[in-house]
């Protein structure tokens, strides 16, 4: 794509402006042209694809890259960057430069964490933790009160309660408790 230099001129004035003819006329094509010339140059493909290609360009100039966000949230969530406060005072208000507070820094932390595929196994490992000392103390439970159900009268009462608080305890002189039923 070989542009020449007014080309080039009008593509970035229309960007500006959004008027072909204004653009034209800026980019030095003559007053009297300048309208025809900057709609005859808005059908030209070169000169269409140079426009999509600088719009692309300069959005992406002007919006945060992935990378960028990262950036700035670890600033962020490490107090390294600051923002100006104003306060008002004796003399009118002066601005002062202040880290940010916990919370927001919290608030930080945790939208790093949303961006990192590992925070989410390190919750299913936890989530498996939990859900295997329920099925432990569920299992217990089951134990404790099969075993309450056979036992009878005063035996069964007080071999209960033991259990409860001291498993050990509940077998007395050392015999498990099947082994006495």
């Amino acid at each position: 794509m070989k542009l020449t230099e007014k080309q080039k001129r009008f593509c970035d004035e229309y960007i500006k402006l959004g008027n072909a003819k204004e653009a034209a006329i800026n980019a030095g094509y003559s007053k009297k042209t300048a309208k025809s010339m900057g709609a005859e140059n808005l059908t030209k493909p070169d000169l269409k694809k140079y426009i999509d290609e600088r719009m692309e360009q300069l959005a992406s100039e002007r919006i945060m890259s992935a990378q960028e966000i990262l950036e700035r949230l670890s600033l962020i969530a490490n107090a390294k960057i600051k923002e100006t406060v104003v306060i008002a005072n004796a003399e009118g208000y002066s601005e002062v430069e202040k880290p940010p507070d916990f919370k927001v820094q919290i608030q930080a932390m945790k939208e790093l964490l949303k961006r990192y595929p590992d925070n989410d196994r390190l919750l299913e490992q936890q989530l498996r933790k939990l859900k295997a000392e329920a099925d432990v103390s569920e299992a217990k439970s089951k134990i404790l009160t099969d075993t309450a159900n056979k036992l009878e009268g005063n035996l069964k009462t007080n071999q209960l309660l033991m259990a409860l608080v001291d498993p050990q305890l509940a077998e007395p002189e050392g015999e498990a408790l099947n082994d006495k039923l």
